[in-house]
């Protein structure tokens, strides 16, 4: 590079690393110093007793098994829908696609709400059932189960299988298992010896990504699970706050941390295979019509399916926030414009929406702030410096919340990072978790734009920064308003880091969602019913403006 090259990426990328170094990389050697040096001093003792103690090997045992069944029951259920829209062009294809990923981007806490007001002890199906049957209490017993738990993960990632395998499946050319049917084999034969072996990089990618989101799973397990079953990323939760056993919440930071890398790293790999096109034909050739009245039972009942699985969850949380003992009502949505408890421990609900907003306008301009220098560095390809410094900026993609949010307890306590009692913090940790997204927004824009456009208008006498505002913002404002989007979204719905950041009288939209889950009363259920409607549908709405701006091959996620 050119030294004026030279310098400007070393002023692109400085603000970046700084940024990660402080607010990354220093919590997380905190935590290590932690769980390793307790005292100050080496001392292994705390990690050796996470493999000694029955209760470390069954919280380890459990975030396994249950993140493997998750991945068995959401693989083999999105399989059949995959193959749908991998094969059939069909009225709605599109944005029926693009409805089924609304559960993903929907907050731990919204979905735990959802089922809870499908199936919990006074979800719609237990009350229907006393209505109808004169039952005395609610036949079906799924709160704190292992059931509400795999039922939530299932309907949480069923989208990531469907548009992974179905996007690989979309690429594979039909004619592969016509050929395996012309020499005899039965249609069966030919999926399991022709078609399966092909799709396994793309199923094993999904299912990967599936376990991975499992396996780190928090909120979910928080609040369906209860106190009888713990995830790692729970036993952090609990031995911070609860117990407030620092050293051991440390050490289990450090197991997860060490999982989540090696999860990542053999995911990176098996997307790279996954990636890669088998036929250059347009889906035109590899997708048919509905002609047949067996297509037509194959996709409409499968749609059908698909929409009240994961529909059914949410249209009952909708209902249940207008159900009231005296018939329909709005009164849970104007609770939340009262203060009943007058404590400051208890605001208004409508105040937690407003700071929710606040942090994420926040989070937004600081997302773009630190990922916009990071794209414009990365999307010049700069050898050495870019293979390095992208897997560094991704870095916290493979961090969970959790780890970050007790991170920042345990290091943002001390001058002049005394941050702990700030609200500044967490629009920090905000940021951490939202600026990668922004960073994969810009950068495929920022990449499709020709060199030779920037070099006519520096030759016609533009100033590298006239050449920015008056040629590059404009090619890529779409681009950047997908980021700013996906950074208010994220921050808006983020649970994880936020229960260890947001002070008691200044809590988000998924706090105060999640106390209210937490009291008795039917006031206190309808307004975390009424909260969580709010916020499915402003995650929901964010999310499908996004869709419309998304740009890229089919099966994109």
């Amino acid at each position: 590079m050119r030294p004026s090259g030279t310098r400007s990426a070393i002023l692109l990328v400085a603000l970046p690393l700084a940024f990660l170094g402080v607010f990354y990389f220093y919590p997380l050697f905190e935590i290590f110093s932690l769980s390793l040096a307790p005292g100050g001093q080496w001392d292994p003792g705390t990690i050796a007793a996470l493999f000694s103690t029955g209760s470390s090997l069954r919280i380890l045992w459990f975030t396994t098994w249950q993140a493997a069944l998750s991945t068995v029951l959401t693989v083999a259920l999105a399989l059949p829908a995959a193959y749908v829209f991998a094969r059939y062009r069909f009225p709605g294809k599109s944005l029926i696609q693009s409805c089924t990923a609304v559960p993903f981007v929907l907050p731990s806490v919204v979905v735990a709400a959802a089922f809870s007001a499908l199936l919990g002890d006074r979800g719609l199906l237990n009350e229907w059932l006393m209505g109808t049957w004169g039952f005395s209490s609610p036949p079906i017993r799924l709160d704190q189960s292992i059931a509400f738990i795999l039922m939530a993960h299932v309907f949480y990632n069923f989208t990531v299988v469907l548009r992974i395998v179905g996007g690989f499946w979309s690429r594979m050319h039909p004619d592969l298992s016509h050929a395996a049917k012309m020499l005899g084999a039965s249609p069966w034969q030919a999926f399991w010896k022709v078609t399966l072996p092909v799709l396994r990089p793309g199923i094993m990618a999904a299912a990967l990504l599936v376990f991975i989101f499992c396996f780190s799973s928090f909120g979910v397990i928080l609040i369906l699970g209860g106190p009888r079953y713990a995830t790692i990323e729970v036993a952090i939760y609990r031995q911070a706050v609860h117990l407030f056993n620092l050293p051991m919440a440390a050490a289990l930071s450090l197991l997860q941390i060490c999982f989540m890398f090696a999860f990542m790293w053999v995911y990176t790999r098996l997307q790279r295979s996954a990636s890669v096109p088998f036929t250059p034909e347009s889906l035109k050739a590899t997708q048919r019509d509905i002609a047949t009245n067996r297509d037509r039972v194959v996709v409409w009942g499968t749609v059908f399916l698909i929409f009240l699985f994961l529909g059914s969850p949410l249209l009952a949380l909708v209902v249940r926030s207008l159900s009231t003992g005296s018939g329909v009502s709005l009164l849970y949505y104007r609770a939340i414009f009262e203060n009943t408890g007058q404590s400051i421990f208890y605001i208004p609900p409508v105040l937690a929406i407003g700071y929710s907003v606040g942090f994420a306008l926040v989070t937004l301009v600081m997302s773009l702030c630190i990922g916009l220098p990071v794209a414009i560095f990365l999307s010049r390809d700069r050898g050495l410096a870019t293979s390095l410094l992208d897997p560094l900026f991704m870095l916290p993609l493979a961090t969970s919340a959790v780890t970050l949010g007790f991170g920042y307890i345990v290091a943002l306590d001390e001058p002049p990072l005394n941050l702990r009692a700030s609200l500044f913090i967490v629009p920090l940790a905000h940021t951490l978790v939202a600026y990668p997204f922004v960073v994969r927004s810009i950068l495929p824009g920022l990449r499709s734009i020709p060199a030779h456009i920037r070099e006519s208008a520096m030759l016609l006498g533009a100033a590298p920064g006239k050449v920015w505002w008056k040629v590059v913002a404009p090619m890529v404002r779409r681009s950047l308003v997908v980021g700013a989007i996906f950074a208010f979204t994220v921050s808006i719905g983020e649970f994880g880091a936020t229960v260890f950041l947001a002070r008691p009288e200044v809590p988000t939209v998924p706090l105060a969602i999640y106390r209210f889950l937490g009291q008795p009363g039917a006031l206190n259920y309808g307004q975390a019913m009424a909260m969580s409607t709010i916020l499915m549908l402003v995650t929901a709405a964010g999310f499908l403006f996004l869709e419309k701006l998304r740009t890229g091959p089919e099966g994109e996620f």
